[in-house]
């Protein structure tokens, strides 16, 4: 078996101790000067792995200052599976309990042919920081199997997410997400909830969940705090 390259091993020996606490969120590691005097390692070996780190959203660079750990929440995302399972590591708080509304641009996307949807409103945290705010929208033949759930009702918190409220209820079991990731200024009611300026930068994540059969059952609109959260996608070769 090839010895793993040395950029790698470094590059691991860094996550670890990131993760491990040696390194808190947005404390400057050493520098790469430093980290080749330490490890008899090129410099090229040392800048491979701070940009696999960067790339990872493990660390950030500040030109001219140094890179520095970044211990915000990451996920890697590729099934509905991974959707589901948010769930294990952060807790849902709601701020506006499932309650019907009239909203024509979700009743839309959601293909009704009225304009009356059931929303509810909650923010996610990891480790007790708040770092998304999410808005989900429901049809009424939806929200009708979940109006007793108390996961979803006006101050709740727990370890759960909507469409894993929602799925043991339906006919017919999630298959897809269709997503779009834009980038949108913080509204009043998101920047209270995460503690950002209004008009702060946030990413903008949409999801319009659909059924086997194609149906849309769930349209959630999530504002991520940058600062707190980074989106990494895989991206295979097709066989």
């Amino acid at each position: 078996m090839k010895p793993e390259p040395a950029y790698q091993v470094l590059r691991q020996r860094l996550r670890d101790e990131i993760a491990a606490g040696a390194y808190p969120d947005g404390v400057r590691l050493p520098t790469e000067s430093e980290l080749v005097a330490e490890h008899g390692l090129s410099r090229q070996t040392v800048r491979r792995a701070f940009q696999d780190l960067v790339a990872e959203g493990v660390v950030y660079r500040v030109p001219g200052r140094g890179t520095y750990a970044n211990r915000g929440y990451l996920r890697q995302l590729g099934s509905i599976e991974d959707l589901m399972s948010l769930s294990e590591d952060t807790s849902m708080e709601v701020l506006q309990g499932l309650s019907r509304r009239i909203d024509v641009t979700a009743a839309s996307r959601l293909r009704l042919d009225h304009d009356v949807v059931y929303t509810v409103v909650f923010r996610r945290l990891h480790d007790g920081v708040p770092f998304v705010v999410t808005t989900v929208h429901l049809p009424e033949s939806v929200a009708r199997l979940v109006f007793d759930s108390a996961e979803l009702t006006t101050g709740a918190v727990g370890t759960n997410t909507v469409i894993g409220v929602l799925e043991p209820h339906l006919d017919q079991p999630i298959d897809e997400a269709a997503q779009s990731i834009t980038v949108a200024p913080a509204d009043d009611p998101v920047a209270k909830a995460l503690g950002c300026e209004l008009n702060h930068p946030m990413l903008r994540v949409d999801r319009l969940y659909s059924d086997t059969t194609g149906t849309p059952v769930e349209l959630s609109v999530s504002h991520f705090l940058p600062e707190q959260y980074t989106y990494r996608v895989t991206l295979r070769r097709s066989s």
